[in-house]
């Protein structure tokens, strides 16, 4: 899915279809996937073995509460040093809770309760809740935070909440107030009751919680990596099925994408993004960001998928694959459109070995615009990548603005950190007769290690081969 973005395995054979994958990576998925039937018609009607019927993501109602827990010990202390913040103050409540309410275990709020965060100076980080009495035993439960300080119904939590700061003095006060809707939770109502609670001079100190929300939600756990490097597999793999299914001058996109959806909820997991436009599945010229259209599948025809999946309702993935249709007679592709895919191959390693720690997005952007500007491309106007994760369109460096030579700026100047996780693409895009462009994008996802980029999954090789006929 792009930013203002795109991307790679062909399956094992199957009607002619082009191949190169691993014999390890082929068990992995075959223990975690369920094949199913496609549609009549439209769709070819190979049906496969079913190898396990096991959800690839059981239910787990302690997964989540895990990671959470670990996140706020290991990783919010340093990122609020980095944001400069001394104390960070959540205000949560049902119906218009905080978006960042999940992450701190404030997600079943009932009445205003106040989520506080306090850096030591030494670097250890104390937390604490303050609940109404009639929730704040339920919450002591299960909260993933140091302690939860119970008041009688009726209480003002403001004043609780100054109670806490008060003799605590922290200079910077971070509040969920933000023009990034993500870090942009406090109500303007509240924020007046708040400051009324505080006085003036702890009002002084209320700074927007922007960047320690960026700096915290961009890395991610070891395990929360596991999970979308298995995601990522079988993203893939669910493409790579759909395009075994097309009957070219049968298939229309629309059929690709149902057949897509069905397989999620065979497998327990939902969209990565917006229904509506998951999976985008194009055969024809370029459309950005869509639904599926009921464009037939003809032979000569590049077809791209874009597509994600949320996992534990959680974690998501952004992955495009590319195919070709052969003409009859074809037994590859031809060579302008061969060109074209190593063209785009060559931007995304270009990209993937600029990804290191302390590297800006920016610079990644510039490494395969570099690219682009080589091999004749016409102009592109999205950005090489995203970060990804719990959104398809996450937190954090954004690998992109070096369009045109500008200098970088907001998110593309941020730096990489280790645990950070993008989706990129490799880019090349032509004009075609009718006066459309057509771009290839092949989109990847990666983690950064202290080492450089790492493939969540092997990056796509080849053009997925689909036969006529």
């Amino acid at each position: 899915m792009r930013t203002g973005e795109r991307g790679g395995m062909p399956r094992p054979e199957s009607r002619g279809r082009s191949t190169s994958r691993s014999a390890t990576q082929t068990l992995l998925l075959a223990a975690v996937l369920v094949m199913g039937v496609a549609p009549a018609c439209t769709m070819s009607d190979r049906t496969d073995t079913v190898i396990t019927a096991d959800l690839p993501f059981p239910e787990d109602p302690t997964l989540w509460p895990r990671i959470r827990q670990d996140r706020i010990r290991t990783l919010l202390a340093p990122a609020m040093e980095r944001a400069d913040i001394d104390a960070w103050v959540v205000l949560a409540r049902e119906n218009a809770n905080d978006p960042i309410a999940a992450h701190i275990g404030a997600e079943n709020a009932g009445g205003l309760a106040a989520f506080l965060f306090f850096l030591g100076s030494d670097g250890t980080l104390e937390t604490l809740a303050i609940s109404p009495e009639t929730e704040a035993t339920a919450l002591s439960e299960v909260t993933p935070l140091d302690s939860v300080r119970s008041v009688p119904r009726g209480t003002s939590i403001y004043e609780a909440v100054r109670e806490e700061l008060e003799p605590r003095q922290p200079e910077r006060i971070g509040i969920n107030s933000s023009t990034r809707n993500v870090a942009d939770g406090l109500s303007w109502t509240q924020r007046q009751a708040l400051e009324r609670a505080l006085g003036p001079s702890l009002s002084r100190r209320l700074v927007s919680s922007e960047e320690l929300v960026i700096e915290w939600l961009s890395v991610k756990l070891p395990a929360e990596v596991d999970i979308m490097r298995r995601a990522a597999a079988i993203t893939e793999q669910l493409e790579l099925e759909a395009y075994e299914r097309v009957v070219p001058g049968q298939t229309t996109d629309t059929d690709v994408a149902r057949y897509l959806k069905r397989r999620m909820a065979e497998l327990g997991v939902i969209d990565g993004w917006a229904p509506d436009q998951n999976p985008n599945v194009n055969s024809g010229p370029d459309r950005g960001h869509s639904h599926a259209t009921d464009k037939v599948i003809q032979p000569g025809d590049i077809i791209q998928t874009d597509f994600g999946i949320k996992a534990h309702d959680v974690w998501v993935t952004d992955i495009q694959r590319f195919a070709y249709v052969l003409r009859p007679g074809e037994t590859e592709a031809p060579r302008d459109v061969q060109t074209w895919w190593d063209n785009a191959r060559r931007g995304s390693r270009a990209a993937f070995s600029a990804m290191r720690p302390g590297v800006t997005g920016w610079d990644v952007d510039r490494a395969q615009r570099e690219v682009l500007t080589e091999t004749g491309s016409i102009p592109i106007i999205w950005s090489t990548g995203h970060p990804v994760g719990y959104w398809a369109h996450d937190l954090g460096p954004r690998l992109g603005g070096a369009a045109g030579g500008t200098p970088a700026s907001g998110d593309a100047a941020r730096p990489l950190r280790e645990g950070q996780t993008f989706a990129f693409d490799g880019f090349f895009g032509w004009p075609q007769e009718d006066g459309s462009t057509k771009t290839i994008s092949v989109e990847e996802m990666v983690v950064i290690t202290e080492n450089g980029a790492e493939w969540l999954v092997p990056p796509q090789e080849e053009l997925v081969l689909i036969p006529s006929g």
